[in-house]
């Protein structure tokens, strides 16, 4: 892709780096300083081919919206005719609806803001619960949405024999589905019901549990609460083992403790999001997406 380069931000270089050479493309670091005032100043390099592909995966988003918006615009303003984001998480995407009179519905307006800025979008397992395509969310003219399920069905099938793949709630319906189709894994979801944003309450499906090495699957984990209720209950009915695979590791504050003190094993994740759980690497897949999208 000569014609075509990848920048990315100093945190993400190992990423962006197994990214470029299995994609065959350049790639460039966007230089970042921040002020005493807590803004930032962004530097691209300053000739840039027709096509620039962004790299930015949007864990800890509010800083790095500002980024991809300095970034996208000035890519333009210095020739790019193509500008592309690689958004390996894509936050925001929980709130797409008004729940309460007067609350912002963010997916709605980030995806808006994403589509102003971009040509095209590929990421890993939006969040989408109650839309069914991610180009209603971000309306570009290539909405591309990956899935990390496959990857880690086949890493659970190294790990484990004849596992069952447990969801810990309805939204997580469709990664489990994806996940055990792969391989052909039993499966379940749970029932969960929110009390806030640390307190849950899980029913779990009416199956037999006794002896079976079972591996809690979702899109995403953040504080590990729902996670850490449904591995409790799980070994309490008879599970001989609870491990964790999910696509975006977020595992903000003391959420890894929290899973481990309720009996998980292992935890494991994409590399959508660098953390120490990491165990599968997304890189082959956004190299092809990036082949589809030239």
């Amino acid at each position: 892709m000569s014609d075509s380069i990848l920048l990315y931000f100093g945190d993400e270089a190992a990423l962006a780096g197994r990214i470029a050479k299995a994609a065959g493309m350049a790639s460039a670091v966007v230089a970042r300083h921040r002020f005493p005032d807590g803004e930032i100043k962004l530097s691209l390099p300053a000739r840039l081919p027709a096509r620039v592909v962004l790299l930015r995966s949007l864990n800890d988003p509010n800083e790095k919206i500002v980024e991809i918006l300095l970034a996208a615009r000035t890519a333009r303003e210095l020739g790019a005719l193509k500008v592309e984001l690689l958004a390996p998480y894509l936050a925001y995407m929980r709130q797409d609806v008004a729940f309460e009179p007067g609350e912002a519905v963010s997916q709605r307006i980030v995806g808006s803001l994403l589509a102003s800025l971009f040509d095209a979008l590929v990421t890993f397992d939006p969040h989408l619960h109650r839309v069914g395509r991610l180009d209603e969310v971000v309306p570009v003219s290539r909405a591309v949405a990956l899935s990390g399920a496959p990857l880690l069905a086949d890493l659970i099938a190294a790990k484990l024999e004849n596992p069952l793949l447990i969801g810990p709630d309805s939204e997580s319906r469709q990664w489990v589905a994806t996940a055990a189709a792969a391989r052909g894994f039993d499966s379940a979801v749970c029932t969960k019901v929110r009390h806030g944003d640390h307190e849950v309450s899980i029913e779990l499906p009416p199956i037999d549990l006794n002896g079976r090495n079972v591996v809690l699957i979702d899109d995403v984990a953040s504080t590990g609460r729902t996670l850490a209720h449904a591995a409790r209950l799980l070994l309490a009915r008879g599970a001989a083992s609870v491990d964790v695979a999910v696509t975006h590791a977020l595992f903000v504050g003391d959420a890894l403790e929290v899973i481990a003190e309720a009996g998980v094993g292992q935890v494991w994740s994409t590399d959508c999001i660098a953390h120490p759980s990491n165990a599968v690497g997304i890189a082959p897949l956004l190299a092809e997406a990036l082949r589809s999208l030239a």
